[in-house]
């Protein structure tokens, strides 16, 4: 007997990885390896002025056969609602699964994290130039699953462990951040088995976990005092909503107000399918934030 819950999940990920690439307007290296690149995408159809800068994070478990390029339909979707579109990549784990992994291993430490710190400290100068139409005092920070993950984390990095070396001496210049089923509590998603595991295997095994949690989970550098928005299916297999209410919980917990969206009948992909509904949910909260 077929699991309904598993066949919605496969039907809405077929949906959203049914859209074909779509080829930026300009791009830039913010390093040397292939990996250290941003995609830009101008508004399209606007009346010409400076529009709002969405950065865009994506998912696909930390791990490297996911990569930017099934985003950017999402980039698009954003581009055709006025919004510049900067589309982040970033290094992720080994192609080649370890031993006793299951699969290929989740995200680089610390070239996950090196590349995401890189890429935003670089992307003011990057949009200058390859997208003047970016307005820098106007900028949303978006990701899905471990995107999300690492959205929230890029607008924390001034609350990161004194020593870090990602750490910034003052909140940076972002309007709010928009997380799309972020794995955002890395305890209760090891719990829920997200992934298989990957949380435990972004930050090197558990040999690490309890050194390397307090520079990378969410829920453990609060408050950060930027507008936060964590928008969830309840329907989500993948990454489950309770890992969202728990991040939502523990920045409350820390003083601070996030604001959790909760959408029925919806799972983990419809959040970046630009033929989903849940997509103008998600755009109206970036719009909040940016316009």
């Amino acid at each position: 007997m077929t699991d309904p819950a598993v066949e919605r999940d496969a039907a809405e990920a077929a949906s959203a990885f049914s859209h074909p690439p779509v080829a930026p307007d300009a791009s830039a290296a913010y390093g040397e390896h292939p990996d250290q690149v941003v995609d830009f995408y101008a508004p399209r159809g606007g009346a010409g002025g400076p529009a709002p800068l969405v950065v865009v994070l994506h998912g696909g478990a930390w791990r490297a056969p996911y990569d930017r390029q099934h985003v950017t339909p999402f980039a698009e979707f954003l581009g055709r609602r006025g919004f510049a579109v900067a589309n982040v990549e970033y290094r992720r784990g080994s192609s080649l699964p370890h031993q006793g992994s299951g699969g290929p291993v989740a995200g680089r430490w610390p070239e996950t994290f090196d590349d995401v710190a890189a890429a935003m400290d670089a992307l003011p100068g990057l949009a200058a130039r390859a997208l003047p139409v970016a307005d820098l005092h106007r900028v949303v920070v978006t990701g899905h699953s471990a995107g999300g993950h690492l959205a929230l984390w890029a607008a924390a990095r001034h609350v990161l462990p004194a020593g870090s070396p990602w750490r910034l001496p003052a909140p940076p210049p972002l309007r709010g951040v928009v997380a799309l089923a972020p794995i955002a509590d890395f305890a209760v998603a090891e719990e829920l088995g997200v992934c298989g595991g990957a949380s435990a295997q972004l930050l090197g095994g558990p040999e690490h976990w309890d050194a390397r949690l307090p520079s990378a989970d969410p829920a453990a550098l609060l408050p950060t005092g930027i507008a936060t928005a964590v928008v969830h299916g309840r329907e989500d297999i993948v990454v489950p909503h309770a890992v969202a209410e728990s991040y939502v919980a523990a920045a409350g917990e820390a003083g601070e107000l996030v604001g959790l969206t909760l959408l029925d009948g919806v799972g983990h992909f419809p959040l970046i399918d630009p033929a989903a509904d849940a997509c103008a949910v998600v755009c109206e909260e970036i719009s909040q934030l940016a316009w």
